[in-house]
């Protein structure tokens, strides 16, 4: 169930006062009802010299022998938006003042992805999550992506244990395949899971030795069964351990881009799991199926940069007694708009003032919204419709076209999912750009043929109508996109491009208003990531001759191309949410 938290921070707030009896609601589908009448931040005063200073915990409840689970996923350092740290910290405070035991967990993705992980390489995140008391968290794909060897730094750093029954290096697991926490006399587990495909969504050279050899494993294979193996025997292991409740906390996602790793593969073939906790797809859908045994078991997930945050209560007596997630959807975040004042808020603040005096120069002002996700459209689950990696966009051609110019190549190929959000209208920073393009990625230029381009748009749109990082935003070059044609691509059991055959999706390819020439050779320029890379398990540009393998930082072209090329002025070439139709998506 989703539940609408316009008010629940307000609520969260007036119980940090000793005064107010406002309980903490397990149902909140009645807080359009809620007047709230005492004010929300009473004044405080100073403790004189005579008065004792006040125990925070005075006005805490006694136990009540119920368990609250909290789930994160995909923060990506969006620390200060959706609830915010700040929020999830009071929301986790006021649930101990009622008397409830909380267990707080995260399902990966939370160093990378914003300008605050980005500038200290995760160490700001960890301290949060830190100061949280994060109990238990899992990799996620992008976790990785400041290197492998830093990240098992920054899981050193960590307070809580990372859990992951799939991930092992030269052979050896790297991680503890479960924890189990015990409170209020229950012992709960978490098993962990990441994507197999973390090898192709996250940098692929990372997890090789200096040889390319792959020395890191994620258990991927054809259809599955290698995943449910591991999941199975992590789950018996922790039943065997005395294990009350077992929950898998998993980066899988869902849809086609994510199979056969996918909640469905798993639940259906697996015993024993109570709960499924999911991240990785950025949705927010919740799903019952049946287990092997015909039990059903609810997936849960919770969008991305704190917009829900996920909760499962646990009675002694009577087994889970709720679950679901508490949305905030509102467009200004929790700590800004209740002013949410706390030590985790001040953290935030601290971390935020450095990255305005580092990166707070305004480079632009526009008049409308660059974006990656659709201004209207809603999917079947009334979730946004993340168009920038299934469709053309006006930031996408933005990025594109900054990156043509630059190096004065014939194609630009940007890969949509390294465009990571919105640039909403009015003065444009240089923070914003850097969380547009979190990843500092280095363009590069290589010449291909013809052929060789018709392989990676084909590998790139081999998913549409559904999402796919690897869909390309492209300058200097048009097409089309035929849907109703199935996919003839192919790829190994990590996730590489094979090669196509049969009909292909990608037509009336144009090149400077010509039509493509699969024997002729072009300049191509994009992010190293799919092109020297095999990010998202591109291969096409194999073999390619590299003219200059590290130009300039994306960012770097970027703000370039918007302060010289255009001379800051964006104009209305921008305009359209939809681009200027260099990709047109074919009606089925």
């Amino acid at each position: 169930m989703k539940k609408s938290v316009s008010l629940l921070l307000a609520l969260s707030v007036l119980g940090l006062t000793a005064c107010q009896s406002v309980d903490f609601p397990t149902s909140t589908d009645d807080l359009s009802e809620v007047s709230v009448v005492a004010p929300l931040f009473p004044e405080e005063t100073e403790p004189t010299e005579t008065e004792a200073v006040p125990d925070p915990r005075a006005d805490f409840a006694d136990p009540n022998g119920e368990v609250c689970i909290l789930f994160t996923s995909d923060v990506h350092c969006g620390i200060n938006e959706g609830f915010g740290y700040a929020g999830l910290y009071d929301v986790r405070e006021n649930l101990e003042r009622q008397g409830y035991a909380t267990i707080l967990v995260d399902d990966g993705d939370s160093v990378q992805g914003g300008v605050v992980g980005m500038l200290s390489e995760g160490d700001e995140i960890i301290e949060l999550m830190n100061a949280l008391e994060y109990d238990v968290a899992i990799p996620g794909n992008h976790d990785f992506d400041y290197g492998a060897d830093r990240f098992m730094e920054l899981v050193g750093m960590a307070d809580f244990p990372y859990v992951s029954c799939n991930i092992n290096r030269e052979g050896l697991m790297m991680f503890d395949a479960y924890t189990i926490v015990e409170a209020a006399d229950i012992s709960i587990a978490f098993v962990g899971v990441t994507t197999p495909y973390t090898i192709t969504s996250s940098t692929p050279g990372i997890f090789q030795d200096e040889d390319g050899n792959y020395i890191y494993d994620f258990l991927g294979d054809e259809n599955g069964e290698a995943l449910v193996t591991a999941i199975q025997c992590a789950v018996d292991d922790a039943r065997a351990d005395g294990a009350d409740y077992v929950f898998l906390m998993a980066h899988l996602g869902e849809g086609a881009q994510c199979e056969p790793y996918t909640f469905n593969t798993i639940i259906s073939n697996t015993t024993g799991i109570d709960a499924f906790f999911d991240g990785h797809s950025h949705d927010r859908d919740i799903v019952t199926i049946n287990n092997l045994n015909g039990e059903p078991v609810t997936r849960y997930a919770v969008g991305t940069r704190l917009e829900e945050i996920g909760y499962l209560y646990i009675s002694p007596d009577d087994g889970i007694t709720d679950a679901g997630v508490w949305a905030w959807e509102n467009s200004v975040s929790a700590p800004d708009l209740l002013h949410i004042d706390n030590v985790i808020n001040d953290m935030v603040n601290e971390d935020f003032a450095e990255v305005e005096s580092v990166y707070g120069e305004v480079i632009t002002n526009i008049g409308y919204n660059l974006l990656i996700y659709d201004p209207t459209a809603l999917d079947e689950n009334g979730n946004p419709v993340r168009m920038i990696r299934r469709a053309e966009t006006n930031l996408g051609d933005l990025c594109a076209d900054a990156v043509r110019f630059y190096t004065g190549a014939d194609i630009a190929l940007l890969n949509g999912g390294g465009i990571r959000c919105n640039i909403d209208a009015g003065d444009v920073t240089l923070s914003d750009i850097m969380n547009v393009l979190p990843f500092n990625d280095s363009i590069c230029v290589v010449e291909a043929t013809g052929q060789q381009i018709l392989n990676a748009l084909e590998w790139g749109v081999r998913l549409v109508p559904d999402e796919n990082g690897a869909f390309f935003q492209v300058s200097g070059i048009s097409f089309d996109v035929d849907p109703s044609i199935p996919s003839g691509c192919g790829a190994d059991d990590n996730g590489f491009f094979t090669g196509v055959s049969g009909t292909r999706r990608v037509q009336n390819v144009m090149v400077a208003g010509e039509p493509i020439d699969p024997d002729a050779t072009y300049t191509v320029a994009g992010w190293d990531y799919p092109i020297l890379q095999n990010g998202d398990g591109q291969t096409a540009f194999d073999g390619c001759n590299v003219i200059a393998p590290d130009i300039a930082i994306d960012s770097e072209v970027l703000v370039d191309y918007i302060e010289n090329t255009l001379g800051g002025e964006l104009g209305e070439d921008y305009g359209n949410p939809y681009g200027q139709g260099r990709i047109t998506i074919l009606e089925e």
